[in-house]
């Protein structure tokens, strides 16, 4: 398993994040072979609030991976009408494309959400329904090839939904007791 984490100025950290850490536990626990590029179109991301990150592969189409993980973050709402941006996105050619929060704003501006239902943050329920079937107001909505999560600590979910989808239920709750989450269980 191949997985693209797209990265762009501006996203919010704990979108990115979330999913991030529970799928990438998945090869560090030793659960799975799972591989990951973080793809950005420039040398160096900044998130929200200023967290940095060094992508591993810059401004190359982002064909060939198994997965593509889109976070979000109020500046995805100008992303979507980014047609060098857009374009980029559209390179993908993955099995599975998911998104978090507003990045299924992002997977609609490139295509991905045509007939299918999605979810998003429920500030931009409206916006989203321009570029798919049908607007889902739920934690984590797959439809075919595509997972969309709401908002942002819904990634989380969404991560560890993935895990369970791509191995099995006891890895994932050994990965959500060891992540402690959801607190107190």
């Amino acid at each position: 398993m191949h997985i693209a984490f797209v990265a762009y100025d501006g996203m919010t950290a704990l979108d990115f994040v979330g999913v991030y850490d529970p799928l990438t536990r998945l090869d560090t626990m030793g659960f799975r072979d799972v591989s990951w590029d973080v793809c950005a179109r420039t040398e160096r991301v900044t998130a929200n609030a200023g967290l940095e990150i060094v992508p591993d592969v810059v401004d190359e189409p982002l064909a060939g991976y198994d997965m593509l993980v889109v976070p979000g973050g109020f500046v995805a709402r100008e992303l979507a009408e980014d047609d060098a941006f857009v374009s980029w996105l559209s390179t993908a050619d993955s099995e599975l494309v998911v998104s978090v929060c507003t990045g299924s704003l992002l997977l609609g501006a490139a295509g991905f959400l045509s007939g299918k239902r999605a979810t998003t943050h429920p500030d931009a329920y409206d916006l989203l329904g321009v570029y798919c079937d049908t607007v889902v107001e739920e934690r984590v909505v797959r439809d075919g090839d595509v997972v969309t999560a709401g908002g942002v600590t819904s990634g989380i979910d969404l991560g560890l939904e993935l895990v369970e989808e791509l191995t099995d239920s006891g890895t994932r709750e050994t990965i959500e007791t060891q992540m402690d989450y959801p607190y107190g269980r």
